[in-house]
């Protein structure tokens, strides 16, 4: 399920040179399971976004800030990693690629998390594309698509409003619905903008990604 990411890449450091910096998907278990639903082409999964050293990924709190957090690569706290995955390249540098997350982590607050509308792996997704224009593997998120599809069994605390179900079905359907890296974002989204770090507040952000996962 997708090619995983190799190291020993003998022409990264003349890419990086050539302003091409690797973005890789990291990938995570969010239960034992996986081992086994994996063979059908399904799993619960985590993912995160590997970009300039450090890893990003959005998660679920209560407040209206963003949920959007880094962290060391391949550490997510209460995760079990499984692989990395190559996606492309990005021509950000270190420097333009923080302004970009920075302003990117407006569009995910904690509390607009939805585990079948809008969960990590729609923002791995969403920060994929518009990084290196291409998506995530499928499998990554396809329980969530599915669920979206099944909506009418799903229990009623995560069940989808048909409003939200109707915007899933037009943004599949849309061809430009990803914006590239080079967008621009207008100065009053400059609010509510900062990472969630290596904290309290990071860790409550995942406690509460499992539990929405398990409810």
């Amino acid at each position: 399920m997708g090619g995983a990411f190799s190291c020993g890449d003998g022409g990264a450091a003349d890419l990086e040179e050539a302003g091409l910096y690797p973005v890789v998907l990291n990938v995570y278990d969010l239960t034992p399971l996986n081992n086994y639903l994996h063979w059908c082409g399904l799993g619960i999964f985590h993912s995160a976004v590997e970009v300039h050293g450090s890893e990003y990924s959005f998660g679920a709190h209560d407040h209206p800030s963003s949920g959007v957090f880094e962290i060391e690569p391949k550490n997510c706290p209460g995760f079990l990693y499984r692989c990395s995955i190559f996606i492309g390249r990005s021509n950000l540098n270190p420097l333009e690629f923080r302004d970009y997350i920075q302003r990117m982590a407006s569009e995910y607050h904690g509390d607009t998390y939805h585990l079948i509308s809008k969960n990590c792996n729609h923002f791995t997704d969403d920060l994929s594309t518009r990084l290196t224009g291409k998506p995530i593997p499928g499998w990554v998120n396809r329980l969530a698509r599915l669920g979206a599809f099944c909506n009418c069994l799903l229990p009623e605390s995560i069940r989808l409003e048909s409003t939200e179900t109707k915007h899933l079905a037009d943004s599949r359907s849309s061809d430009g619905s990803h914006t590239s890296s080079n967008e621009h974002f207008e100065d009053g989204d400059l609010e509510d903008k900062h990472l969630i770090s290596q904290s309290s507040v990071c860790e409550d952000a995942i406690v509460k990604e499992v539990q929405e996962v398990h409810r």
